[in-house]
């Protein structure tokens, strides 16, 4: 039996991710100027308008273009990965949480020159790397891949029954296969 993708939640969830991106960004930038921050709860969380022109937490600034390059690579694989993928709902939300993040990143790029960060948390001089909501989705599809390494039954496509090595799996009733 092979197992599909389900593209309709892979490419669902990613456009929900890139518009929920695309929009937060376009309310801070119509509502902020560059550096300019407003406090949400107080210090500990502010919105600031932010311009990364580097990757993955500001490293590697003023390389947007060949980021954004990068990233159609990198979009490119993730949707050949998905479809090798089988059926597994953990990694179709994975990897839908992965290319909206990748792509809600690579628009900016492609379009300002740099990302729109705006998420801000931290206490006093200590902050967190200011993120925007691909980030999020990024980083929580990171964190989804590190719980599928340790827990390779999450992976398994829908309707495949998981056997532990070396047992045989039971013979299907008659006229069933």
């Amino acid at each position: 039996m092979t197992h599909r993708p389900n593209w309709l939640l892979f490419m669902g969830l990613a456009a929900a991710v890139v518009v929920a991106d695309q929009a937060t960004k376009a309310l801070v930038t119509s509502a902020l100027q560059p550096g300019e921050s407003r406090p949400i709860l107080g210090d500990l969380l502010r919105i600031v308008f932010s311009q990364n022109s580097g990757a993955l937490f500001g490293l590697f600034k003023d390389n947007a273009v060949m980021f954004g390059l990068v990233s159609l690579g990198v979009i490119g694989l993730i949707v050949a990965y998905h479809g090798r993928a089988g059926g597994s709902t953990f990694m179709t939300v994975t990897l839908g949480l992965l290319l909206g993040g990748a792509i809600g990143n690579m628009l900016d790029r492609l379009r300002l020159g740099y990302v729109v960060d705006f998420v801000d948390g931290g206490i006093g001089t200590v902050r967190w790397y200011t993120f925007n909501v691909a980030d999020a989705a990024i980083s929580l599809a990171i964190v989804l891949l590190i719980v599928a390494a340790v827990r390779p039954s999450l992976v398994e496509p829908v309707g495949r029954e998981a056997t532990t090595p070396g047992t045989p799996r039971q013979a299907a009733p008659d006229g069933e296969r």
